[in-house]
């Protein structure tokens, strides 16, 4: 059976959705997941759901110097698929591997020799907290290789037009995690109890498994990624490509990064509760940016395949049908966060005196997932085309804004309100400028391509 979905013929909402289904269901497992982890972790109480937040910065960190090889590793892909180019399409997709691997060397040494640094940057003052975030993060930088592979495996594949083995891949690799975390976390049996160490290991094993399995498909691939050659010499032109394509999205994604960290700080000076009342409600905000995440990879394949095509006006309604789905589901998750907030975040952490801060943070942010959700979707459509400046631009500028407004918020007489609400007004500025670029662009584009014809 065919894994892969035709995106270059047929009805666009069926394509769309038979290629994001899967994608969503895996975002919305590893949601699952990271709110079953966090909610292990909070039984340990708020300093170590506050030590593994501070840390895990610095794996989405990781994530933000890889986007590059991600984004522009699958537009092209996409591209050269679309155009029934697949020996080209895999050396794209090799040579996107190959820098992984020797990024990924970099920056874990990085991490692991200056996990001290690193994590006296957030001015923690609670020893326990201290600890417990450089034993995690010195664990997760040992074995950050999984971080950067397993992401550029999930879009190469997908830039094919199959997402269902990324699906059944990741599933596999969350169902360990999430059997080994109590386990590893609390000991059970004969095993010891290794707190934060634990979940560390849980983490790592269940990436190390995922990548096994990546590794297997992709070898026994008959149309792509069988033809890569791994061990040929890094190409200058296919990098040059993918770089010049994905850079601005891994910019994006470290300043973003850099940005969550400086108001990471800031948050910090109301003490360590007001840091696990963001990486929680991160955590349950997940709903919302994790499915979008999901359903703009599938849109951006969808759109970059048909360009590739040359199939215009099909890459276009594709968009267009796909801005009607994210906007009911950014309408569906803004209520569940406005109106829902306290029992939600009483299923991760129940303290007495933590919970109003929890759900000021759900409902503040709450009123921003509209825009979120269209934001995320729009960078993606503009990825597909090969244009990931604009999104760039607009996501650093008023992701920025966060740190001043934060500051002037925050010390007003909404306090540690203010910061929320500097994070999530940003997203609401990116969400409307954004669509309305995109609409600019893909006015000019279509005109442009009547006047070619």
């Amino acid at each position: 059976m065919n894994a892969r979905t035709d995106l270059l013929k047929g009805n666009i909402l069926h394509a769309l959705i038979m290629l994001s289904l899967p994608i969503m269901a895996t975002s919305l497992l590893q949601m699952a997941y990271n709110m079953t982890d966090m909610i292990w972790i909070g039984k340990m109480g708020s300093n170590s759901v506050a030590a593994v937040g501070a840390a895990g910065m610095f794996v989405n960190l990781a994530n933000g110097v890889c986007a590059f090889l991600r984004v522009g590793g699958q537009v092209n892909v996409a591209h050269a698929y679309g155009a029934n180019q697949k020996e080209k399409a895999a050396r794209y997709a090799c040579n996107a591997l190959q820098m992984g691997v020797l990024l990924s060397i970099v920056y874990g040494v990085i991490v692991c020799l200056c996990k001290e640094g690193l994590i006296g940057f957030f001015k923690f003052t609670n020893s326990q907290v201290i600890g417990e975030a450089q034993t995690y993060l010195f664990i997760m930088g040992a074995f950050i290789i999984f971080n950067f592979i397993n992401p550029i495996c999930t879009a190469l594949i997908t830039a094919t037009g199959n997402s269902k083995t990324p699906f059944k891949i990741s599933t596999i690799g969350l169902l360990i995690n999430l059997v080994l975390d109590p386990v590893l976390i609390f000991g059970i049996g004969g095993i010891p109890k290794m707190g934060v160490l634990g979940a560390a290991v849980a983490t790592v094993f269940a990436q190390f498994i995922v990548c096994l399995l990546y590794m297997n498909y992709m070898k026994k691939d008959e149309q792509v990624f069988s033809k890569m050659h791994f061990f040929r010499p890094l190409e200058k032109d296919i990098l040059l490509s993918i770089t010049k394509i994905g850079m601005p999205a891994s910019i994006q994604g470290i300043m973003f990064t850099g940005i969550s960290m400086t108001i990471g700080r800031i948050i910090a000076t109301w003490g360590e509760m007001a840091i696990a009342v963001q990486k929680v409600g991160i955590q349950v905000e997940s709903i919302s940016y994790m499915a979008a995440d999901g359903f703009a990879a599938a849109t951006s394949s969808f759109i970059a395949q048909n360009y590739g095509a040359k199939q215009y006006h099909r890459s276009k309604e594709g968009y267009l049908t796909a801005l009607k789905v994210m906007m009911a589901w950014g309408v569906f998750t803004t209520c569940i966060l406005v109106f829902l907030p306290a029992p939600i975040f009483k299923i991760f952490i129940n303290e007495a005196e933590i919970i109003p801060l929890g759900v000021d943070y759900l409902r503040i942010l709450g009123y921003s997932q509209f825009f979120m959700c269209i934001e995320i979707l729009t960078s993606g459509a503009f990825s597909a085309y090969g244009k990931t400046l604009p999104p760039s631009i607009v996501s650093i500028v008023f992701t920025a804004m966060r740190i001043p407004m934060a500051l002037l918020l925050g010390n007003t007489v909404l306090q540690l309100n203010g910061v929320w609400w500097s994070i999530s007004l940003s997203s609401v500025f990116k969400g409307v400028i954004l669509v309305v670029l995109f609409i600019l662009f893909m006015k000019k584009f279509h005109k442009q391509y009547e006047l070619e014809k």
